[in-house]
This record gives structure tokens, C-alpha cells and sequence, in this order.
């Protein structure tokens, strides 16, 4: 018997519907359900410790909701707070950045990468530094 439980998928506001629907997808016989919280829209300025009260704010109404595992959908959370929520989640937790870049190393032609981040996720490096773990060679502009 399969798990019925849905998956919860959450972001900062809108664009984490584009991690949804890939989701939906790559499993169509899942269920999702999927928080974006414009109400406190855009996180990349905000202070770290601020993104990360949130995002355990809303990992906490998920895992509430009986969700199955949950996808950081937001680079900024990702950064800021994806170890707390996995933490404090109880279930598995999985963020962007690592599969973003990995398909984006899948699909260069010329060996450059072009990001375009908040703040928080620039100035975390976290890019920078997945690139590096590809060891693929190219360039993060």
C-alpha cells in the first residue's frame, strides 16, 4: 500500500508553482499541497534569522497537515534554514539548489551558468559551492 499522504511544497511567494508542477509531473499520482507566502513576500532581503523563523513557521502547518515529506522550494529558505526545518520536521526535506544546478551543468553548451538570486541566496554561496561539488568545470556568472 502506498503512502496517500501529500507532499508539502513550500516558497516565499509564487514560484515555487514551477517546483509544483514539475513535481506533478515527474509523479502524477501525488498529491500536493503547497504554501506560498506572499504575505511576507520577497524573503531575499530580509535577515536570515527572520527567513528561517518563517520557514519553520510554515514546515511546522505542513508537518501539521500530515504531509509525507516536504520540498523547500525557495532558495532564500533553502539558505537561511532548510537544516532547522529537517530538523524540526520529522519528515524528508529537500531543497532546489543541488537539482538546479545539476541540470543546469546538464544543459550548458558553452560551460557558463547564468543565476539570478535574491540577496540571501547570492551572499550565501550556495551556488558557488554546488557548482564546485559538480566538479563540471563551468563557470557561475
Amino acid at each position: 500500500m502506498s503512502d496517500r499522504r501529500p507532499i508539502g511544497v513550500f516558497d516565499s511567494g509564487s514560484g515555487g508553482l514551477t517546483v509544483a508542477r514539475a513535481i506533478l509531473d515527474s509523479l502524477p499520482g501525488e498529491s500536493l499541497l503547497y504554501v506560498g507566502d506572499t504575505a511576507r513576500f520577497p524573503y531575499g532581503p530580509r535577515p536570515l534569522e527572520e527567513i528561517r523563523g518563517y520557514a519553520l513557521e510554515i514546515a511546522a502547518y505542513l508537518v501539521g497537515r500530515n504531509v509525507k515529506m516536504l520540498v523547500v522550494a525557495c532558495n532564500s529558505i533553502e539558505v537561511a534554514a532548510i537544516q532547522d526545518v529537517a530538523d524540526a520536521a520529522g519528515v524528508p526535506v529537500v531543497g532546489v539548489i543541488d537539482p538546479g544546478v545539476r541540470a543546469a551543468v546538464r544543459a550548458t553548451r558553452n560551460g557558463r551558468i547564468g543565476m539570478i538570486g535574491t540577496q540571501a541566496t547570492v551572499n550565501s554561496g550556495a551556488y558557488d559551492r554546488e557548482v564546485a561539488r559538480t566538479r563540471a568545470g563551468v563557470q557561475l556568472f
